[in-house]
């Protein structure tokens, strides 16, 4: 009695082993030969799991076709396409269109009158440079040539001396001979004096009359009308010489004449 519950301790495993070695199914288990090459296993098995795999549409994709990429296909940046696409012609502009459209708008207006005020300031310094050179070459054709010996100096303070000396002159006249007598005297002084300086004034005096016909036909008219009385002066003059040489020469003889008649 004492080995009765030792006995039956090492009994039962033996019991449980040999029970369910009597419930297994009687098959014959192989050892399977190994893969060659692991990977292209592992494709092919993943292969037939695609092909039994049922799809999910109901009929197989076709090739998307050439109008459905067109209407698929985003407008490009600069917004040109021969076929505008409806989505976007039926489309609402959005208040970031809209504030998009208004700063391109301000931003043309800008650029616009900052073109328009940078061509007007490069006209105004294009015809001030044109005055500027114009000026300077003015001035600089006034001079008289360096081989002529005209010093501008002396000269000038001559030909101001003798138009102050015809107005104190003519001060006691009436206004024309008061305003007509510094201008001949000067003028005159100045052909004496400095005769190639007057000349480039006078040239230029007539280039700008040349611009307006009514001052340049009063002009040639009054040289032409001063000429002709210089001239007729000269003539009175010569005329008048040549009387006076007659009547000296015939009071001479006259005088001979009783001389030699008192003898």
């Amino acid at each position: 009695m004492t080995f009765q519950p030792l006995l039956w301790r090492r009994a039962l495993p033996i019991a449980g082993l040999t029970a369910g070695l009597a419930l297994l199914p009687k098959t014959t288990a192989y050892a399977e030969e190994p893969v060659a090459d692991p990977v292209q296993a592992i494709d092919d098995q993943a292969y037939k799991a695609q092909r039994m795999r049922k799809p999910i549409y109901d009929t197989p994709l076709s090739e998307p076709t050439a109008t459905a990429i067109s209407a698929t296909t985003p407008l490009p940046a600069s917004g040109i396409t021969d076929k505008p696409q409806e989505e976007n012609a039926s489309r609402r502009p959005t208040p970031t269109d809209r504030l998009a459209k208004e700063l391109s708008r301000g931003r043309l207006f800008l650029h616009r009158y900052a073109v328009k005020t940078e061509d007007g300031l490069n006209t105004g310094m294009d015809r001030f440079m044109s005055a500027e050179h114009s000026f300077t070459s003015t001035i600089a054709s006034l001079a008289p040539p360096k081989e002529s010996n005209e010093q501008l100096l002396p000269g000038s303070i001559y030909v101001l001396v003798a138009a102050m000396a015809g107005s104190i002159i003519s001060r006691n006249r009436n206004i024309l001979i008061r305003f007509v007598t510094p201008i001949i005297t000067g003028v005159t002084t100045a052909n004496y004096m400095i005769p190639r300086t007057t000349q480039n004034v006078g040239n230029l005096i007539w280039d700008f009359e040349k611009q307006y016909p009514v001052v340049r036909d009063n002009h040639l008219r009054i040289s032409q009308g001063i000429r002709h009385f210089i001239e007729t002066g000269k003539a009175h003059s010569q005329m008048g010489l040549a009387m006076a040489e007659e009547r000296v020469t015939g009071a001479r003889e006259t005088m001979e004449d009783w001389v030699k008649k008192g003898r």
